[in-house]
């Protein structure tokens, strides 16, 4: 079996775009066969396919229905620079409602993506450590501060994360607000995978909504530092609400190439 495939890197979250159609049934499949490939860096894959009814262009659909902002930016620079390297595109993914808006800054390398907003924020606790819970639609985040990273703490904080029905995927972000650092460690149930991410786009937001709170109208604007990138995440709120989002950083596309399986 031969497909094209193409590697993105949107701040370290290493993303591969299967290009050639496969069957729905073979995603998770396929997808677990290309990330262990000898040599393979890559942390996720979506499948490039045709937009859904009414929709224009091409959709991309991660491999367990999840949705991701780091793969949604990625995704929209790869459309415009086929389409002529345009400043902007609106781009479907999987686990948003509604089309994301990418802006691609060619000279500086970097692409940013309008975020859905939370559709819920919660204060909760996990063994007596506050965190906020931010529901994304697609994915949800349970934000704790000044835990160490690690993979007990997120088996105690799965009873949590897993009783918000809907998400494909959920995490726990591990944030340190002394230095605005940020450790994501994200699972997709259905792909099987549970992953220590290089960044997280969806988890920065899920951090900026977190820190952001309390404040009752203006601008948050945030760098988050990550294993691999980093990650600028911004909030506008009026009336204490979130009224958008987004995130944005560097992007760099590898040529597509053929690979065996």
């Amino acid at each position: 079996m031969h497909l094209t495939v193409q590697r993105a890197d949107p701040a370290g979250n290493i993303t591969l775009f299967v290009l050639d159609p496969v069957p729905k049934e073979k995603w998770v499949r396929t997808a677990s066969r290309l990330m262990a490939l000898p040599g393979s860096d890559v942390e996720q894959v979506g499948f490039v396919c045709p937009p859904l009814p009414g929709g224009t262009g091409r959709r991309l659909e991660m491999a367990g229905g999840e949705f991701c902002g780091n793969a949604a930016r990625a995704f929209g620079m790869l459309l415009a620079h086929e389409m002529g390297d345009l400043p902007q595109v609106r781009v479907e993914v999987s686990g948003c409602r509604q089309p994301v808006t990418v802006n691609v800054d060619w000279s500086a390398g970097t692409a940013q993506a309008q975020m859905p907003l939370p559709q819920s924020v919660e204060q909760t606790q996990v063994d007596g450590h506050p965190g906020t819970l931010v529901h994304l639609g697609g994915i949800v985040h349970l934000v704790v501060e000044n835990i160490l990273p690690s993979l007990e703490f997120f088996q105690r904080a799965e009873p949590v994360l897993k009783r918000i029905t809907g998400p494909e995927a959920y995490g726990v972000i591990f944030l340190d607000p002394s230095g605005n650092t940020l450790t994501p460690l994200v699972k997709v149930p259905s792909a099987g995978t549970l992953m220590w991410e290089g960044s997280c786009g969806s988890g920065s937001l899920a951090a900026a909504i977190a820190q952001s709170r309390d404040l009752p109208g203006g601008v948050f604007l945030r760098d988050y530092v990550q294993p691999a990138g980093v990650i600028q995440a911004s909030v506008t709120r009026s009336g204490g609400m979130a009224v958008s989002a987004s995130i944005g950083g560097p992007v760099t596309l590898d040529s597509p190439v053929v690979v065996e399986l």
